[in-house]
């Protein structure tokens, strides 16, 4: 992934890219609404709502909190996304891991614990015994 070659961004809201380049240097949190893609240095915390792409020359010391995240640098801290998080072959995750779908590359390196939290309806975790019961009481 070579971020340096890009030049143009797409001026329409609702499809811009975010881009923040290795020789960035941030502290506190950072906030986007659509895609990023970061590959520098931030000490503090992402949220968004959106999609995270973090470059192979990335390294966020704090929380990730996003929609969706791709991770290919370094993650120092815990990361929840509500849909799907990937750690590339080269990325190294030190945190807790909370996500719908986690895809894990060979190579990558992940100290933490892991939480998959599919998307399932109320509908089935409705234990059986208990329907079966209220059919008896019923009846």
């Amino acid at each position: 992934m070579n971020l340096n070659n890009i030049t143009s961004l797409v001026s329409e809201p609702s499809t811009s890219k975010n881009i923040l380049t290795s020789d960035v240097e941030l502290t506190g949190t950072l906030k986007f609404d659509t895609e990023m893609i970061f590959d520098g240095k931030l000490d503090g915390e992402i949220i968004s709502e959106g999609t995270l792409i973090l470059g192979k020359n990335a390294t966020v010391k704090g929380e990730v909190r996003t929609k969706s995240v791709t991770i290919h640098g370094t993650v120092n801290g815990n990361v929840t996304v509500q849909e799907r998080c990937e750690l590339k072959s080269n990325a190294e995750l030190l945190g807790d891991l909370k996500a719908m779908r986690i895809i894990i590359e060979e190579g990558a390196t992940f100290i933490g614990h892991s939480e998959v939290t599919p998307n399932r309806n109320a509908a089935q975790f409705a234990p059986r015994s208990s329907s079966a019961a209220r059919t008896e009481e019923e009846a």
